[in-house]
């Protein structure tokens, strides 16, 4: 992972819309991890299931180690993935329930 090139701002206004970009490629980014976990939600056969704490720890000391090799803020990538996580497993849990309702009906 090589580091990302960053545009010296000389205002606030450059920064706004820099990270408003990032935003936009980040929202485009989460939806196809949407994507995917509604799929899981499709393909895990129970509920107990959808929590996968080795996974979730998995992902972190990945992102933590990628953070450190890209010189950003191991902390704050944890933290962003684990409040990510959470959401995510919420929404999977709902997907799971909308679709097992389907069958049900």
């Amino acid at each position: 992972m090589s580091a990302p090139h960053i545009h010296r701002c000389q205002t606030m206004v450059d920064v706004r819309q820099h990270i408003d970009g990032l935003d936009e490629r980040i929202v485009a980014l989460l939806t196809e991890r949407a994507a995917y976990v509604a799929q899981a939600a499709r393909i895990k056969p129970t509920a107990d299931k959808i929590v996968d704490v080795p996974r979730i720890e998995f992902i972190i000391d990945r992102v933590r180690a990628q953070a450190r090799h890209a010189g950003a803020p191991e902390a704050v990538m944890e933290a962003t993935y684990r409040a990510m996580i959470a959401a995510f497993i919420e929404f999977e849990r709902g997907e799971f329930a909308r679709l097992k309702q389907g069958v049900l009906s």
